[in-house]
């Protein structure tokens, strides 16, 4: 054909052609992925702050949390009534750095965390915890 080469698809030329029809694309592919992924990656950060962490589970509401984040008995000396309501995520993130829960004194607020940091795999609110941990 007029203006166009032909290549033997044997030649290195054909080879050189079809290797950057490859690349590109690849490359169109990869765009389309960093399109998609990057708006996950936004809703997901999200999500994970607005999770929740109930203290202590339904199934022991009503008790108290000890200075060590274990589970007591109501009334129990030194320890700490639950939090009325499921502790939103962006809550625990902050006290897990340090500071303290809204509306409590820095000692409740601390055996709070420390009930979170003992959370084990099929606990309510390990799932949420758990994804406060991951690297960002």
């Amino acid at each position: 054909m007029a203006g166009q080469e032909e290549f033997d698809e044997g030649t290195p030329e054909a080879k050189g052609v079809a290797d950057r029809r490859q690349l590109l694309r690849l490359g169109g592919l990869g765009v389309a992925a960093v399109v998609t992924i990057r708006p996950a990656i936004a809703q997901a950060a999200t999500s994970v702050l607005t999770c929740q962490v109930p203290v202590p589970d339904a199934g022991r509401s009503g008790s108290y949390i000890a200075a060590d984040g274990s589970v007591v008995p109501t009334g129990t000396a030194g320890a700490f009534p639950g939090s009325p309501t499921p502790l939103k995520g962006e809550d625990v993130k902050a006290a897990l750095g340090g500071r303290s829960f809204p509306g409590t004194d820095p000692a409740k607020s601390q055996a709070w965390t420390n009930y979170i940091r003992r959370l084990q795999r099929g606990q309510s609110g390990f799932t949420c915890y758990a994804s406060l941990q991951m690297p960002r």
